[in-house]
């Protein structure tokens, strides 16, 4: 083997002492022998992994180590006595494990690769269970450029070998718990948010003082909020946990909460595909109301995490009875995290007034708990073409649309254009997934039919879909988020279903309540169907302007890759493609 490859090494072999054995037997004698140093000698990274009895699911734990041997010794005779997964892996007659070693790799690298690897199986639908108790991302090291190679190279080798447990990465990336993963690299604006909010929390959680704390994390949509909760989330289970270091926040609890149902969805998976419960807390994720209702400022909670708190109730509704939602969540916990953005504020039952948003921000930031992300993440466009979408939305001025070599923005001549575009990227795979998206002009009632005892569709002279949440899904279909499910290919998907998510490809149907009048974007809520958006709070606040300029927000800023709009309204449209004319 020459010293200077670049291509991994990767052996599958039955999980057990023996099989080591005979693997480095093998390689002495086949004159091997730089390999088997590269194995046994140098750090390594392993995947042990069991099929479970029913279907096609694996239960995975990724690691490493500078000793494969030894560690594998301590994961059968050790860990087996108080944990499942080694208990189960010792019992079974199918487990298996893929040894992976490379001529470069030393210890910084092989924990960057583990974390990759567990960034990518939790996005895998096969693995059911994936076990490893930690994160690894690492700062700049000696060969940190090589990183993406290698593991490229390590990936392709894997599927290789088993396809049915390492599927392609572009599908991989598809999936909301991938995006979502706590295991997804932070960027240092991230990663020192991180360690700031760790340091708050102990020091509120080592205050004898009963006050609770509000730590804010600010930023607009795309800054990368929900990726720093998710890493947040799975980092204080870990500091939580029995043995850990952390004397702190040892046997401390925490719960995360989220007031939109896709979004519960995926923390849900990620959750049980961790394992993260515990005797103490079993239901780690949640919605607020029920967590209130549950609940009582008696015998509060340690830590609650809070996503998406722009869609927090500030009125009552349903079975909450109460006037504030962060006002009880505050009463119920030592320390409440919430990540928001007043920008993403959508109805009624959520609105704050702009006083009481500068009050909230000014008093976290005087007691030196506000957090902001600034760094826009999801638009992988250049600055320009995020500046006219931003010019577009914040100022309701409309420019001309820049050249951009990254991102797709294009206006189409039609809803039926626009449709076939994002249908033609859902089917390439490379693409990842792409829908269509509206603003919320056409009715729809969930849980009914239409007057003519038919779906509730978006329609624009001869086209016409239905609204999302109404074709029929199938089996497992049903637990993932909207965006994720086939059907919804053929489905129109509103702020209610995408907000908090991305996708590849946006198609947006801008619909009759934004016009443009006199060299500027308007709102009509008139127009509108979001009763939600357009009423008077309390008979008396109308808001529904910015309500409807929020709805705007969100729907353009969903696109990694593209965005593709048409406006029902005439003179937007005419606009719209004036502006795109530099382009043609």
């Amino acid at each position: 083997m020459d010293k200077d490859t670049l291509e991994p090494i990767v052996e599958e072999l039955k999980y057990d002492n023996k099989s080591l054995n005979n693997l480095e037997n093998k390689l002495i004698k086949s004159n091997s022998s730089e390999e088997s140093k590269i194995l046994f000698r140098y750090p390594t990274i392993y995947i042990v992994n069991d099929k479970m009895a029913k279907g096609n699911s694996y239960s995975v734990y990724v690691g490493e180590t500078n000793d494969i041997k030894r560690r594998t010794s301590e994961h059968l005779q050790i860990d087996t006595r108080n944990d499942d997964f080694w208990k189960s892996i010792k019992d079974s007659t199918n487990a298996e494990m893929f040894l992976i070693g490379h001529n470069h790799f030393n210890k910084s690298l092989t924990l960057d690769i583990e974390n990759r690897l567990m960034h990518y199986m939790s996005g895998i639908e096969s693995v059911q269970t994936l076990s490893n108790k930690r994160t690894n991302q690492q700062d700049e090291y000696y060969t940190s450029n090589e990183l993406d190679d290698i593991f490229d190279k390590v990936w392709a080798e894997l599927r290789l070998k088993k396809g049915s447990l390492f599927p392609p990465i572009n599908v991989i990336k598809d999936s909301a718990i991938f995006k979502s993963s706590p295991f997804q690299k932070l960027t240092l604006e991230q990663f020192k948010a991180k360690d700031e909010i760790i340091a708050k929390i102990e020091e509120s959680i080592n205050n004898e003082k009963k006050d609770s704390k509000l730590i804010l994390v600010t930023g607009e949509a795309g800054t990368g909020k929900t990726v720093l909760l998710s890493n947040l989330f799975y980092e204080l289970f870990k500091l939580s946990s029995d043995d850990s270091d952390n004397v702190i926040l040892r046997g401390k609890t925490e719960t995360l909460l989220v007031n939109h149902d896709e979004q519960v969805k995926v923390y849900e998976q990620i959750a049980k595909k961790l394992g993260m419960s515990d005797k103490n807390n079993p239901t780690m994720v949640g919605k607020p109301t029920k967590f209130i209702n549950n609940h009582s400022s008696e015998d509060k909670v340690d830590i609650l995490l809070v996503d998406e708190a722009h869609l927090l109730w500030t009125q009552g509704k349903q079975s909450y009875r109460g006037k504030d939602q962060l006002q009880d969540l505050l009463e119920r916990a030592k320390v409440v995290v919430i990540v928001f953005d007043p920008h993403q504020i959508l109805t009624t039952e959520e609105y704050k007034s702009d006083d009481e948003i500068h009050k909230m921000i000014l008093d976290a930031s005087s007691h030196n708990n506000l957090v902001r992300l600034e760094n826009q993440m999801r638009i992988h466009g250049n600055d320009n073409t995020v500046q006219w979408i931003r010019e577009l939305i914040d100022n309701s001025r409309i420019k001309d649309i820049p050249t951009d070599n990254k991102f797709d923005l294009k206006i189409m001549d039609s809803a039926e254009e626009l449709y076939s575009a994002i249908k033609i990227k859902s089917k390439n795979e490379q693409n990842g997934i792409s829908r269509v998206l509206a603003t919320f002009d056409w009715k729809y009632i969930n849980g009914k039919k239409d007057e003519n005892n038919d779906l509730w569709k978006v329609t624009v002279g001869d086209f016409s879909l239905p609204w999302n949440l109404q074709l029929p899904s199938k089996g497992k279909n049903k637990l993932l988020p909207w965006a994720e499910q086939e059907q919804t290919i053929d489905e129109v998907g509103s702020t209610f279903t995408i907000q908090g998510f991305d996708l590849n490809y946006a198609g947006v149907i801008i619909g009759p309540s934004v016009k443009y009048r006199n060299g500027k974007i308007i709102f009509d809520k008139t127009a509108s169907m979001n009763k939600k958006a357009t009423r008077k709070r309390n008979g008396k606040i109308d808001n529904s302007k910015d309500f409807l300029k929020n709805e705007l927000n969100v729907l353009l800023t969903r696109g990694v890759n593209g965005l593709y709009i048409y406006a029902v309204d005439e003179e937007l449209q005419k606009k719209l493609l004036e502006a795109q004319k530099g382009l043609i």
